[in-house]
């Protein structure tokens, strides 16, 4: 096992690579051991289960789109930022979209509080900043963006748009043309 180099984070980073191969549901402890070629016993002094596994995937989806996304919209203001965090969401979940179900797995309070999901939403506030929107309208705002985003995503991982024209590009686009133009007509600061 220790020439392998079998560690908690490499368990999840590996993890992460197979839910984008056969989807997060069906991945296992024991799907995992054989991609190393080793027991399943020989995982558990690193993970408890496989539901400890998912979770820990959970938690590097959610880290490796939070670097995303912020690399994306530093130094970027107003729509841009809104449009470079829109699509970091759904770029990822076209690219990777095991990892991007495990990223929406639900974690208990406290693993919540201490996973990226915070950074997520700061990064959403960021975004929104220029907006000008008070309180309670900016958390709104915050959980329209994840809804539209990760709605839209989802959807289209489905193939929910696949079968009609316009294309789904032309739709996003509008999507968040609209989601801009809400949030505008929203702001306190115009």
């Amino acid at each position: 096992m220790a020439r392998l180099g079998l560690t908690p984070q490499r368990l999840a980073a590996e993890g992460a690579e197979l839910a984008d191969e056969v989807g997060f549901d069906r991945v296992t402890a024991s799907a995992l051991a054989q991609r190393f070629g080793v027991k399943v016993a020989s995982l558990y002094s690193h993970i408890r289960s496989t539901q400890d596994l998912k979770v820990r995937i959970a938690l590097f989806a959610l880290d490796e789109l939070a670097d995303r996304a912020a690399e994306a919209v530093a130094g970027r203001a107003g729509k841009d930022a809104l449009v470079a965090l829109g699509d970091v969401y759904r770029d990822y979940a076209r690219e990777h979209p095991g990892r991007y179900a495990a990223s929406r797995l639900r974690l208990d309070p406290q693993t919540a509080a201490a996973s990226a999901g915070p950074r997520h939403a700061q990064l959403a506030r960021a975004v929104l900043r220029c907006y000008e929107l008070g309180e309670p309208e900016q958390t709104h705002a915050v959980r329209l963006l994840g809804s539209v985003f990760h709605g839209f995503a989802s959807l289209e991982l489905a193939g929910a748009f696949s079968h009609s024209l316009p294309d789904s590009e032309q739709s996003w686009a509008w999507a968040l043309d609209s989601l801009d133009a809400l949030l505008s007509a929203r702001s306190t600061g115009g």
